[in-house]
């Protein structure tokens, strides 16, 4: 069954999230706090961390949480890759503010623009 997409492997990944999901009886922190966790000890890129941004901070989850989380894993996964995590949180945090940044401008100055040309 073969279906038409612009993005093929983004839509595959999300339904797989979605149904990890609906299929874990986790509250919302926990289950994040343990995806990161897995992603620390796969070595996950940056971008891996990007898709749990926006669902880190509807969860409220704090920079304390996610620092135990990584000091809770060390002795597992090592310093290396515990290191690794936090740089790669860290990119992700700041590609997520650039992009809200960025997504604040463009609304301002639509806004502006809807202003100035009514």
């Amino acid at each position: 069954m073969a279906t038409t997409s612009d993005a093929p492997v983004l839509d595959t990944l999300a339904a797989m999230t979605i149904d990890s999901i609906e299929r874990c009886g986790l509250d919302d922190r926990t289950l994040l706090l343990t995806r990161i966790a897995a992603l620390a000890a796969m070595d996950a890129p940056a971008i891996s961390y990007l898709a749990h941004v926006d669902p880190a901070i509807k969860a409220e989850l704090t920079v304390e949480q996610l620092q135990d989380v990584l000091v809770a894993i060390a002795p597992v996964v090592g310093t290396a890759r515990v290191m690794s995590a936090a740089s790669h949180i860290t990119q992700a945090f700041g590609v997520a503010i650039a992009l809200a940044e960025t997504e604040a401008e463009g609304i301002a100055e639509a806004e502006a623009k809807s202003r100035g040309g009514s």
